[in-house]
């Protein structure tokens, strides 16, 4: 069984070097013990860098023949990065573990998730036990935004992040998912297959900083949202019923209070409908021009990403 690591990159080189020393020695020992191929290999996928990063990832390759190199033409983000390491893999390895490069995602899991797909798993995910090292913020942001994808009817792992393992003939399932506005959390439990799950406690990051901070998190989860559920069109749609109801009831007080004498101009709430109504508008616009952006930027069909070099050990 060939086994590819996949390990999309954006500025890591105060960590590389340390990574490709971890996941080689778990290579070395799940290789020794039986469980993989000697041919097995891990495949770091630079992500338009600014660092010297790519330029480590071909120092590492012409001193391991275990170690692949990926670069990307132009930043794509981290999806499109991971994306790319998949499909450059899907036909020349048995199965492939996606990690990032900060390894935060316990090292040790790739020894149970080979286990478990011996035993017929295709899909194996890494779940985090816990968020005991998160900040209460974080916490309460991450609980928030699964219970929220769970409510729109998007299927999504609890707590799973990118750290999981794709048999062959799931990877070539994933390739015949064709969207351009990828959220691989949401795409691969559509895949279907048999999964299992693998608990870890995730650790803290050596060095530098995370990718993901609160502007990209936000923006993540409006991805994940629009991208698989309709729920928001049609919240808007009963909102507007919702509205058009009270309107009415207004409307009756309204002709009421004229009839009988009572009508006094009131500016206090004439401008708080104005608002109220104003906003609801604004967001609605919003919300469907997401829709309509993401059908924009579907219709164009251009590419997720263009490979300016792939370094590979297999035909030396």
């Amino acid at each position: 069984m060939r086994l590819a690591i996949v390990v999309p990159c954006y500025n890591e080189e105060g960590v590389l070097t340390n990574s490709a020393r971890q996941l080689n020695e778990m290579l070395c020992h799940l290789a020794e013990k039986g469980k993989i191929s000697e041919n097995s290999f891990i495949l770091f996928v630079n992500d338009g860098s600014k660092d010297k990063t790519w330029e480590l990832i071909e120092k590492l390759y012409r001193g391991d023949r275990h170690i692949f190199g990926l670069n990307l033409a132009s930043n794509r983000g981290h999806q499109n990065a991971l994306l790319a390491g998949l499909m450059t893999v899907k036909d020349i390895c048995d199965a492939a573990v996606s990690i990032d490069a900060d390894l935060q995602d316990d090292v040790a899991c790739i020894e149970d998730m080979v286990d478990t797909f011996a035993q017929g798993f295709d899909i194996v995910y890494g779940i985090r036990s816990s968020r005991k090292n998160d900040t209460f913020f974080k916490r309460s942001t991450a609980l928030t935004f699964y219970r929220l994808m769970t409510w729109l009817g998007a299927h999504s792992i609890y707590n799973h992040a990118d750290y999981r393992l794709m048999s062959r003939r799931a990877l070539q399932s994933l390739s015949e998912y064709p969207e351009r506005n990828l959220f691989l959390r949401g795409i691969i439990p559509t895949i279907g297959y048999k999964t299992a799950t693998i608990p870890y406690e995730r650790k803290e990051r050596l060095t530098g900083k995370s990718k993901y901070p609160l502007r990209k998190m936000v923006n993540f989860a409006i991805e994940g949202i629009t991208s698989f559920s309709i729920k928001p069109i049609r919240l808007i749609f009963s909102m507007g019923f919702l509205i058009l109801f009270i309107t009415l009831i207004v409307a009756v007080y309204t002709m009421i209070s004229f009839f009988l004498g009572y009508a006094v101009e009131g500016w206090t709430s004439l401008m708080l409908s104005f608002w109220f109504l104003g906003s609801v508008l604004l967001i609605a616009i919003g919300i469907i021009g997401e829709y309509i952006g993401k059908i924009y930027l579907e219709v164009k069909q251009r590419p997720r990403y263009n490979i300016e070099t792939f370094l590979s050990h297999d035909h030396e």
